[in-house]
């Protein structure tokens, strides 16, 4: 990775813990699942934990094992509940870092599904990281960096054997680790882009968080129309007028066309929320009925899209 994740604060660690008992089944859609992040300082956990909340899952940081029973017991998968825990649990926990076996084994007897995810990266690696951000391993105590990375595998061995997915961030990216987590837990409809379609009126301002804005005042305006310009855009009348001048239809089939490969770029490039804003003079007539003419194609070609109208009814 070119950007290291921060190494945590020191800590000791208890000697000995034993093996997991058995490999973790997949977690089924219609139940609550937790993730384990773990894995070697420096390897980019805190990276990790980051791609999971953009993913919208409730993250705890240097958690006591423990703690995930509580935790997981007030999960639910309501809607607008916690569905998804991910947990970050290390040697920075010290002498609660033995109790993770024992909750493992907890969780499987409460038929919690969880999976565990193991970053590891070469030792060369992580001297590196924890140089260039001038802080001590968790435990090299009084002796060289190297003393306790030793010391880290040892105690994490067991782990990364029973991970159901093991990383190597040597050669990554931060970037590249963001990609390959969201490959790892993301659902179908993680996986897209996330579209939002708004209307503005171009008197009232630019949507500032616009990434791209589209100009339809081309197009002949419906408000001098007299039948017209007291309805809106989600008016059919206004719909079918609009989307009937010369272009129209044409303009929204080619766009649709231009920004399709755009958005397979933004999801390549972690960038999964985009905004489109199309404008007219008021925001009332001409953008609002584009803007459902575009999302509507949007959909079609399956893509998750919203729509806002932001200046409806400021006339």
């Amino acid at each position: 990775m070119s950007e290291p994740s921060d190494p945590e604060q020191p800590a000791t660690v208890p000697q000995g813990i034993p093996l997991l008992e058995q490999e973790t089944p997949p977690a089924p859609d219609n139940r609550p699942e937790v993730l384990i992040i773990t894995g070697m300082s420096g390897a980019g956990r805190t990276r990790a934990a980051a791609v999971l909340e953009d993913l919208d899952w409730y993250v705890v940081d240097n958690l006591p094992p423990k703690m995930l029973l509580a935790l997981s017991g007030m999960m639910t998968p309501a809607e607008g509940g916690v569905r998804r825990l991910g947990a970050v649990v290390d040697v920075r926990s010290r002498e609660f870092f033995a109790d993770l076996v024992e909750v493992l084994a907890d969780l499987r007897k409460r038929q919690v599904d969880y999976r565990i995810v193991f970053l590891d990266a070469s030792d060369e690696v992580l001297v590196r990281r924890f140089e260039a951000v001038r802080r001590p391993h968790p435990l090299q105590g009084d002796g060289r960096m190297l003393d306790g990375i030793a010391e880290e595998r040892r105690l994490l061995e067991h782990l990364r054997s029973r991970a159901d997915v093991t990383i190597d961030t040597s050669d990554l990216s931060v970037h590249d680790l963001a990609r390959q987590v969201r490959d790892v837990v993301a659902g179908e409809s993680d996986r897209g882009i996330r579209l939002t379609v708004v209307s503005f009126g171009f008197k009232y301002g630019l949507p500032l968080d616009a990434d791209h804005v589209v100009d339809v005042r081309f197009l002949s305006n419906p408000y001098w129309v007299t039948e017209l310009r007291h309805l809106t855009g989600k008016d059919l009348p206004v719909r079918d007028y609009v989307l009937g001048l010369p272009g129209a239809k044409e303009f929204v089939e080619r766009y649709v066309d231009a920004i399709e490969p755009v958005l397979g770029g933004y999801l390549r490039e972690q960038k999964p929320y985009v905004t489109i804003a199309v404008g007219c003079t008021g925001g009332k007539h001409r953008s609002v009925a584009l803007t459902e003419a575009i999302a509507a194609r949007l959909r079609e070609l399956g893509e998750n899209v919203r729509t806002i109208h932001r200046d409806l009814g400021r006339e």
